[in-house]
């Protein structure tokens, strides 16, 4: 077919990174952009690929970087792989120069050099940024560069990740290799490499950096220079890894994080709480009785604090996430806990996707192709809606926050910890059920490459979880103001003009929908007003506690408490038509256990059907998720009040 676009413009030329998972990527890549990139699927997780340009400390004239997720070949085991493969050979048949900057860490060099060598075997033109160099010093070993680029045929750059030492030097080399790359040959996929083939290159590998790695020159040593980081690493595992004491301290750290989560945000949630409360307050004195002012502070200000006011949270989240990651504990964890996922019909893979699920599901559907296995697979996708994100968070720390009013912020954080670990144990018990359903066996084996144990830079960290946190609250905003606005006009309308809030809350449109379904949420202990907050939830579970501040109407409190005060004062207050109070110990139980089980997220669900490969896949999940949450809700809430609990 001839081609008739000789006067449309050139494709801008790519810059991919690619290398094996914990080679130090992803680090590189945040060096290369300083932040300024934008994934094309959901924070979280490297997933699909992320675009990025080139800081200006790099040069005025910027380059366009591609991070793709980590592999171990170019012939992928795993849909995850396979993404990887597809972007970098679609961009170079696309028309676009492509130039490769292979990524290694220097500790693994002739393992992780296989992929570098299939590169050049494909026809990319490939830089070799070799990673971790300062660990390369701690063994008092140095990298014969020169050495290495003769044997390869391609530019070798020392890079220190922590640092960003050497960085400079490698866009360099990119430059000069992309100037080349338009004389060359497009890129072919290569032919499938046998696994004689691959141990002959590995063994070649080997000689090749037995010949580059040479020992430092020391002039005075001391007994403590003599302790290396591997040697450090192995000291450590032996506890860590332990087949008793390592998943001992594996639950104690998960336990110490999630509970952090309410006690450590405390001081910053009340900064939040006090500051959209005297903005609530200092907008509603412009005029109690106008409507515009009583949308700007109830309908928007209100409800949108409710929520943010539970953000430190969940950066404390992200944060801690990130903190086990970058320190090389994340590895080990799921090393830990392959023997009993296996037990549960999953494995060790699973176990990243898993604690990603924490954050939030649609990431961790999306690391799930890591797992070559597809029973696994599909297992840790059926499961991951029950880990308890951090769209539930809010509604977690609102609903502990009114059972633990007035005690010890601690209560309420051991209470969160047992949440979490209560979804993971459902979460268990799910996949043996759904386990006994799929019929497909095809176990896969577990290796996984631990990286030594390093202490994270706090300030790539710090950077990392505040760009997970504010992609949270763009993905969040949105649906919370629409409902917030939503929920305003249908608790204020028709009787707008009606000054008694109570009556005109009787008879507003809400209240109107509200009592038609509420026989559906009397059993659970609520009434029409839950039942409007959690069907708000279905789009974003934040949604509720913006629900329940504008239904309860707490910035027209006269008090002087903050937002969150106020909302747990009418929730106290609040009665059920029967005249007993709304929310009780068994009534809020009932919702957290609700709020643990239920698929209410429809984007999930999408994800859900996408990588699953069919809709039916996510319609039983959601109808199982639901059908399941309410029934327990149920049978908690009527169980509890027949043992004599409010």
């Amino acid at each position: 077919m001839r081609e008739a676009v000789n006067s449309a413009p050139a494709p801008q030329a790519i810059i991919a990174l690619v290398g094996s998972p914990n080679s130090g990527k992803t680090t590189l890549f945040n060096w290369l952009t300083g932040s300024r990139f934008k994934t094309v699927n959901y924070p979280g997780a490297t997933v699909d690929y992320s675009i990025g340009q080139t800081h200006s400390r790099y040069g005025s004239e910027t380059l366009q970087v591609m991070d793709t997720p980590g592999t171990y070949s170019l012939d992928p085991k795993s849909p995850d792989e396979r993404v990887t493969a597809e972007a970098i050979f679609a961009h170079r048949i696309h028309g676009a120069s492509t130039v490769v900057i292979a990524v290694a860490d220097a500790t693994h060099l002739a393992r992780q050099l296989l992929v570098t060598r299939q590169l050049i075997d494909a026809g990319f033109p490939v830089v070799l940024a070799v990673t971790m160099s300062d660990l390369l010093s701690e063994r008092r070993e140095t990298l014969d560069v020169e050495s290495l680029s003769k044997d390869l045929g391609i530019p070798v750059v020392l890079i220190n990740g922590r640092l960003g030492g050497g960085v400079d030097k490698l866009v360099d080399a990119t430059r000069g290799a992309l100037a080349q790359a338009s004389a060359r040959p497009r890129a072919t996929r290569a032919e499938k490499w046998t696994d004689e083939r691959v141990e002959a290159i590995l063994a070649v590998n080997t000689a090749i950096v037995a010949r580059a790695l040479l020992p430092q020159v020391v002039i005075h040593r001391t007994p403590g220079q003599l302790t290396t980081a591997r040697e450090r690493t192995r000291r450590i595992d032996r506890v860590l890894l332990h087949p008793v004491f390592g998943l001992l301290i594996f639950l104690v750290l998960m336990t110490a994080l999630f509970s952090s989560i309410f006690w450590l945000a405390t001081p910053a949630m009340d900064a939040v709480d006090a500051s959209f409360s005297w903005l609530a307050e200092h907008v509603r004195s412009f005029g109690e009785d106008n409507l515009a002012i009583d949308f700007l502070s109830n309908g928007v200000i209100a409800s949108l604090g409710a929520v943010l006011v539970f953000v430190p949270q969940i950066f404390i989240l992200f944060l801690g996430i990130i903190l086990l990651e970058d320190s090389g504990y994340l590895a080990r964890s799921a090393t830990l806990v392959d023997k009993p996922l296996s037990k549960l019909g999953m494995g060790g893979r699973s176990f990243v996707p898993i604690l990603s699920g924490y954050a939030c599901a649609i990431p961790a559907m999306l690391a799930a192709r890591t797992i070559s296995s597809k029973r696994e697979r599909l297992l840790t996708l059926f499961i991951l809606p029950l880990m308890s994100c951090s769209a539930r968070l809010p509604v977690y720390a609102l609903l502990l926050a009114f059972l633990f009013h007035g005690q010890p912020a601690w209560y309420a954080g051991l209470a969160l910890a047992g949440i979490y670990v209560a979804s993971l144990l459902v979460g268990g018990i799910g996949a043996l059920l759904a386990g006994r359903f799929l019929k497909i066996d095809d176990r896969s084996f577990f290796m996984m490459e631990l990286p030594v144990y390093r202490a994270p830079k706090f300030s790539l960290v710090l950077r990392q979880a505040l760009t997970r946190t504010s992609a949270y609250l763009k993905r969040a905003t949105i649906p919370i103001a629409t409902f917030a606005m939503i929920m305003w006009v249908a608790v204020t309308f028709p009787n707008y003009k009606e000054k008694d809030d109570s009556a005109r809350l009787s008879s507003s449109y809400a209240a109107q929908i509200g009592h038609v379904i509420q026989p559906v949420f009397t059993p659970m202990g609520g009434d029409w007003r839950t039942g409007v907050g959690l069907m708000s939830a279905f789009a974003a579970r934040e949604t509720f506690v913006s629900s329940m501040g504008v239904v309860f109407q707490v910035a027209s409190t006269d008090d002087e408490n903050s937002l969150k005060e106020s909302l747990l004062t009418k929730m106290n207050e609040a009665k059920a038509p029967s005249g007993y109070p709304l929310f009780t110990i068994s009534s809020v139980i009932g919702l957290v256990i609700f709020f643990m089980i239920a698929l209410q997220c429809l984007t999930t669900t999408a994800i859900a059907a996408r990588e699953s490969g069919g809709w039916k896949f996510a319609l039983v999940q959601l109808a199982v998720f639901n059908a399941v949450a309410y029934v327990l809700a149920v049978g908690v809430v009527q169980g509890l009040r027949a043992m004599g609990v409010a």
